[in-house]
């Protein structure tokens, strides 16, 4: 069956302002027509095509919301650092320095490893609504494992990114220098066939300006787009980088001053908010009102890593936001979804309309509000990606 139509929707979200002049685009009593993977047709139930009984699916009056686009993941990993967590939560300080202990573990599994604990996640998010996956590498900071991550990311997803600068190895930290050599040289060259986008972590105990304008440009020499882990632990000169080299993304900015809002909202670089890792690390949230309030396109990711941020559920993320950051249920769901797809540079998901991808969600309940209003509640009744049926 090519054609679908998915009638008896209570509350369709789109996306789309056509409809009613709103960022989210809803439609009340609404329909979807779908011919194989992607929409042809949105609006209301009783202007909808006619179609054959059998290509008729029943939503129950529910509500309908795209799927959810996590533009910000490290899935490719072996080990568990849940002490790490535990010491937390007892009063200890977030370091970079845990990346080390995964990437340890995560030389010495075997790529079989590697690729079930990858399903594992990868499943764990499509049951939370996630239907679009960006997975960086990042945790083998060799050559070889850099190269499986990467081949076995694109197993799963389109979105991969290359993160051989996440931070520096520990046969590396008295020449770090020679590292970057290693990433931006034999590293790259390995791995490039098989990444989307190149991303440094430009941060306190990472990678340094300097470091991270010759690792991008070598990276967008060899046809990579920039993307930016940054202001995350301090204020620095990222999202100033970022802006420069036209990354599609600058990521965690916890810590911002006015005129880092000011070249993002001049910029079409995307603010990606990842507040799951200040739950993990007891950080302070930054406030979302300042990204808003200066015009800034806001993104919202889970950044799913054994460390600092492990969960996948962007119904979580988003309730956070909201109780957290000042997010509106609103910008909390736009964010999750047409705010992902423009951290991607994709205009093809996180929105329901036609030509674009047949990516939703049935929720059970009445309206997208219930994502925030029911912390900790499954309410992903069915996930339908590429006009099929995941859940």
């Amino acid at each position: 069956m090519s054609q679908k139509l998915f009638t008896n929707i209570g509350q369709l979200v789109t996306n789309d302002p056509v409809h009613d002049g709103s960022m989210l685009g809803i439609i009340e009593s609404a329909a979807i027509l779908v011919d194989g993977e992607d929409v042809t047709w949105v609006g209301e139930e009783e202007s909808a095509p006619k179609v054959d009984d059998d290509c008729i699916i029943d939503m129950y009056r529910k509500a309908v919301v795209p799927g959810f686009v996590d533009s910000h993941n490290h899935l490719i990993f072996a080990g568990d650092r849940s002490r790490d967590f535990q010491a937390r939560m007892a009063g200890g300080e977030y370091a970079p320095r845990g990346i080390h202990y995964t990437v340890e573990q995560t030389r010495l599994a075997g790529e079989n490893e590697l690729r079930g604990n990858l399903a594992h996640l990868v499943s764990e998010a499509r049951k939370s609504g996630t239907t679009t996956l960006e997975i960086k590498s990042g945790y083998g900071l060799n050559v070889a494992k850099e190269v499986m991550s990467l081949r076995l990311a694109q197993e799963v997803s389109e979105e991969t990114t290359f993160l051989g600068a996440h931070i520096v190895p520990q046969e590396f930290l008295t020449a770090p220098d020679d590292y970057v050599d290693l990433v931006i040289g034999e590293m790259l060259d390995a791995c490039a066939p098989y990444a989307k986008w190149i991303d440094v972590f430009c941060d306190r105990g990472a990678f340094t300006s300097e470091q991270t304008r010759k690792i991008l440009s070598a990276g967008i020499a060899k046809g990579l787009m920039p993307r930016l882990h940054a202001h995350q632990l301090e204020r620095g000169e990222g999202i100033a980088i970022g802006v420069e080299m036209g990354a599609a993304s600058v990521d965690h900015i916890s810590h911002v001053s006015d005129e880092d809002l000011q070249l993002l909202a001049d910029s079409s670089t995307v603010a990606t908010l990842l507040p799951g890792a200040e739950f993990s690390t007891r950080s302070p949230y930054p406030d979302a009102r300042r990204f808003w309030d200066a015009g800034i396109t806001v993104a919202l990711a889970t950044d799913c890593n054994p460390g600092s941020s492990f969960t996948n559920s962007m119904p979580f993320i988003m309730a956070v936001a909201v109780r957290d950051m000042f997010f509106t249920p609103e910008q909390a769901l736009w964010s999750a979804t047409a705010g992902g797809a423009a951290a991607l540079r994709r205009s093809d998901i996180g929105r329901i309309a036609p030509g674009c991808r047949a990516d939703f969600l049935l929720l059970d309940a009445p309206s997208y509000i219930h994502l925030a209003y029911r912390p900790g509640v499954q309410l992903i009744e069915q996930v339908w990606r590429n006009g099929s049926q995941l859940i």
